[in-house]
């Protein structure tokens, strides 16, 4: 149900107290008119706001004179019926208990007639003792009709010069999801004044001002989806089960009756690449990828981390198909606390819209101790699958070598990789990561290319996180060896994997 169906059921069932949360008020007045409009015979409508009183939205006649909002809920009250009244940023007066009683006995009154009140609000927070009398709505960001809506208008603005492809235009739209049609008009007389046309080059500023729109939103981060499979050494059935839903949220997919795919969890030792993994499947996906920061959601007013984790959430099905990278959920997501529920409540929401998001949002969750996530979060249902990401095995290891290697613009054939990665037995990638990195520096003070030998002697300094958190290590792995997890390295070495057998390391 859209939104104009959403409004027209409310008012046809006499709600007489409608919120409607938006930061889009042109937008929403338009909407709202278009209601108004629609009805037979049409409904009249007004706007007040504490600037300009009463103004005539649908409809003829004269607008009460009201300047305060209790002279304002007065005339309310005493208007004819059928009338729709648009009160803008009323929450600003739900402080003061007399608007408060004011406007709840006015809402109880007009349940006998045929009017209603929808006010206009940036927030969801509701006052309690308005609650009962209240629906809140949650006016929907523009999809890509509406925003094609927008370009089409700049189109048709005399000297504005578009030379857009089909395939172009299509992609210029899908980069402005989610933003608002104030802003993706800015962007779009921005592109233009730029260069004098709009065209396909203009793509990537519509994404950079997408960044930062989403940037605005406090919670969410914007990542540009560079990494691929071959950055990331190891994990071959986590890359396979990966790549056999690339195609997974095209419409051939929808076609052949495929849901699109929830999620996966990333479980497992730190260092192994958990985060590199979120970052690689936007790249082999090709689709943004948002990283929700859990810490930015808390907020100190009472209320304010549950709506900012609404709002990051709307924003990202807005921008849907997508990748959405919570990392390391378990320190904001942990049970309990002294924050007064907050994190519960925050923690509720965010399981609540994975259950039921319907928006093709691709979740990846990871979490490096599994001891502190309440056991609801990682039942089948919420994740598609969840993968254990264990310290490298000997073929991985060498294939983590050849990726930094060849990153660092070095040819892994003159490496000796195959005895770098026996050496470096209970290293996670991190570790052989910054093993190359201090060759690097070996060489580079010494005025020569660094060697294998500079890397093994790298490798000999460092004390491996299997040995300095051998215990922590050890339960994580016992956790996949009880079968709780699918392992995400190679297929040869699952068996050996569910045969666990503590590491040993001299």
């Amino acid at each position: 149900m859209s939104f104009e169906q959403q409004l027209d059921l409310y008012l046809r069932a006499r709600f007489t107290l409608i919120v409607l949360v938006t930061a889009e008020e042109e937008r929403t007045l338009n909407s709202i008119k278009a209601v108004c409009e629609r009805t037979s015979p049409a409904r009249p409508c007004m706007s007040w706001d504490v600037a300009d009183g009463f103004q005539t939205i649908v409809g003829r006649g004269p607008a009460p004179a009201a300047r305060d909002p209790l002279t304002a809920l007065e005339a309310v009250d005493k208007a004819e019926d059928n009338v729709l009244f648009v009160l803008k940023d009323f929450h600003e007066f739900w402080s003061d208990p007399r608007i408060k009683r004011k406007l709840r006995s006015v809402a109880q009154r007009l349940k006998f007639t045929r009017k209603s009140i929808l006010v206009t609000t940036p927030t969801s927070q509701v006052p309690q003792e308005l609650k009962d009398e209240t629906v809140v709505v949650d006016f929907p960001q523009p999809n890509a009709a509406e925003l094609e809506t927008v370009l089409e208008q700049l189109s048709q603005t005399p000297g504005v010069k578009v030379n857009l492809t089909p395939l172009g235009r299509e992609k210029l739209v899908q980069a402005a999801l989610g933003l608002t049609t104030a802003q993706a008009q800015r962007v779009f007389a921005k592109a233009i004044v730029r260069d004098g046309v709009l065209d396909d080059r203009d793509i990537d500023l519509v994404t950079e001002e997408k960044k930062q729109a989403i940037r605005e939103s406090e919670a969410l981060e914007f990542f540009a989806a560079t990494e691929t499979p071959d950055d990331v050494g190891g994990l071959g059935v986590l890359k396979e089960w990966l790549r056999m839903r690339e195609r997974a949220f095209t419409q051939e997919a929808r076609d052949y009756g495929l849901p699109a795919p929830k999620g996966i969890a990333l479980i497992g030792i730190p260092g192994t690449g958990k985060s590199l993994t979120a970052k690689m499947i936007g790249g082999l996906w090709r689709l943004p990828l948002l990283r929700l920061d859990i810490g930015a959601l808390f907020g100190s007013l009472v209320g304010e981390s549950e709506e900012r984790a609404r709002r990051a959430l709307r924003l990202a099905e807005t921008v849907a198909p997508c990748v959405v990278w919570i990392d390391e959920m378990e320190k904001g997501l942990a049970h309990g606390g002294l924050d007064s529920g907050t994190s519960t409540r925050v923690f509720g929401t965010i399981l609540t819209w994975m259950q039921e998001k319907t928006a093709p949002c691709f979740v990846v969750a990871t979490a490096n101790d599994i001891s502190s996530l309440p056991p609801e979060l990682l039942r089948k249902g919420r994740f598609d699958e969840i993968f254990f990401l264990d310290l490298p095995t000997l073929p991985e290891r060498e294939e983590i070598f050849t990726v930094h290697l060849r990153k660092r613009n070095r040819l892994p054939q003159d490496f000796d990789t195959g005895r770098l990665a026996r050496e470096s037995e209970g290293y996670v990638g991190a570790e052989i990561e910054q093993a190359v990195i201090e060759a690097m520096y070996i060489g580079f003070n010494a005025k020569r290319e660094f060697t294998s030998e500079d890397i093994s002697a790298a490798l000999g300094r460092q004390v491996p996180l299997s040995i300095s958190q051998r215990e922590v290590v050890q339960s994580l792995r016992s956790w996949l060896s009880e079968g709780r997890a699918q392992s995400a390295s190679f297929q040869e070495v699952q068996e050996a994997e569910k045969q666990f057998v503590p590491l040993q390391l001299e």
